[in-house]
């Protein structure tokens, strides 16, 4: 019965951050993206970083990182939520709802990007290729998520739930 109440809840924000499930417009969800950029980045920064400082090869490393892409990603969209004053619980099921699939798009095209590019693999941190290419595999996830949340933020879903608890 409470995830039912919650769920009503939920979709009444949703049709109020959208307008009834309108069409989103692309600077909306540009800026959901830009903001599961940020997660995404920091999270693959520092997870290269621990990775590379603890010695580990290619696979923990690219592992640690895309865990803490979403580990970032989920608590930026947590803290705005609690910041609103809902409970964590609620919060939580926000994140979750909001930012999976935009973070799992995010990651899935900026990983694939870094495994196709030559060498990206193997640069280390204090390579040139290893930003570059960890720069230009964001840039090209961003592009390709921001239509993802564009189509999700027009059907109630991804960051309309977040603006509804705002």
């Amino acid at each position: 019965m409470h995830h039912e109440a919650h769920t009503a809840d939920v979709h009444h924000h949703e049709g109020h951050a959208t307008h009834g499930h309108g069409p989103a417009s692309w600077s909306m969800a540009a800026q959901a993206t830009l903001h599961c950029l940020t997660g995404c980045a920091v999270g693959e920064v520092l997870g290269m970083v621990i990775g590379t400082a603890l010695g580990w090869g290619n696979l923990p490393t690219m592992v640690l990182a895309i865990v803490l892409a979403f580990f970032f990603g989920y608590s930026l969209t947590l803290r705005g939520v609690l910041k609103a004053g809902v409970g964590f619980r609620a919060a939580f099921r926000v994140a979750l709802a909001a930012d999976t699939l935009s973070i799992a798009v995010m990651e899935l095209i900026d990983n694939g990007v870094i495994v196709l590019w030559p060498d990206a693999m193997d640069a280390g941190l204090a390579d040139a290729l290893f930003w570059i290419s960890l720069a230009i595999s964001l840039a090209i996830a961003f592009v390709v998520t921001t239509p993802v949340n564009k189509w999700m933020i027009g059907r109630g879903k991804g960051h309309a739930v977040v603006h509804g608890h705002h």
